[in-house]
């Protein structure tokens, strides 16, 4: 199994590091090089990290576990009104990122209210282009626990739901962290900065789960090298506006091209001598109309 993490230090021998990666088959998921400092995300076998971190120790280095790299993550708030938005759905968003984790705010049409609760077919179909999902919820416990349970109960991705009250658990997700309601302000105070840093904690543990379980099942080729092909076969994804063209998810890509123009193109890139249209299921996004790629697992093959 891989483990991501996140190494910040200088641009100085820093090729000495690339070549460690490239002789024990990790990744360089992401490159971000300010001034002379180097800042990249990394996918490392579980066996080699100690000697990453000797290397990085040598380099004046850190290294920090990020297992939200390589994830794409849906925070879902129940309207775009300013009565729940920016706050604390923004801090949430904010925080998950700096734990690698690619992050996308959703605002849904009908999420408040008790009587009035509902969450649409397409809505569902949105939230579930994402690997997780957390939903920033309020502050009144018998609301969450009697009436915003149909917004999450029936996804087929792992849900992890924030409030303001403290209890143990909802039906329907896998976790939940409390002391995060309804707030007008950034969170500023150590208290709420540590309930956001429980969040993203436990948006980890939630995924190395789900990888681990992927590893009984693996899918037939990792996304990170559909990614690598991606970019050297379509340089037009790397040529567009976005700051991250091709997003890494947990099984697939989202590449961020016109899905009618480009698809056949994506279709027919070759990856390890596998056609991805063959191996990958390919389809349009409900996001701008982008291109959803899903690597099929191992077993569909045998």
């Amino acid at each position: 199994m891989l483990k991501y993490i996140i190494f910040e230090g200088g641009l100085y021998k820093h090729e000495i590091l690339e070549e460690f990666l490239e002789d024990i088959g990790g990744f360089i998921v992401q490159r971000v090089s300010v001034s002379l400092d180097l800042i990249l995300n990394l996918a490392v076998p579980e066996e080699e990290v100690q000697r990453l971190n000797d290397i990085a120790v040598g380099l004046k280095g850190k290294l920090k576990e990020a297992p939200l790299i390589g994830t794409e993550v849906a925070v879902v708030a129940p309207t775009l009104s300013r009565h729940h938005l920016p706050h604390p759905s923004c801090d949430v968003a904010e925080n998950l990122r700096r734990y690698g984790a690619k992050t996308n705010i959703i605002g849904l049409a009908r999420g408040v209210g008790q009587k009035i609760v509902n969450r649409s077919t397409r809505e569902k179909e949105l939230i579930e282009e994402h690997d997780l999902a957390v939903f920033t919820l309020g502050n009144f416990e018998h609301c969450l626990k009697e009436a915003k349970l149909p917004l999450f109960k029936d996804l087929s991705i792992p849900v992890i739901v924030t409030g303001g009250p403290y209890f143990n658990g909802l039906p329907g997700a896998q976790g939940y962290v409390g002391g995060i309601g309804r707030f007008p302000e950034r969170a500023r105070t150590g208290d709420l900065i540590e309930r956001l840093n429980a969040v993203s904690e436990l948006s980890g543990k939630v995924v190395e789960q789900r990888r681990r379980e992927l590893d009984l099942d693996p899918l037939i080729v990792n996304p990170i090298v559909v990614k690598e092909e991606v970019e050297r076969q379509v340089p037009e994804a790397e040529e567009g506006l976005s700051p991250n063209p091709i997003t890494l998810k947990v099984e697939g890509v989202r590449i961020k091209l016109p899905y009618d123009e480009y698809h056949e193109k994506v279709e027919g890139i070759k990856v390890e001598g596998r056609r991805l249209g063959d191996i990958a299921n390919i389809s349009k996004s409900l996001m701008r109309d982008y291109i959803l790629v899903r690597v099929l697992p191992e077993s569909m093959f045998k």
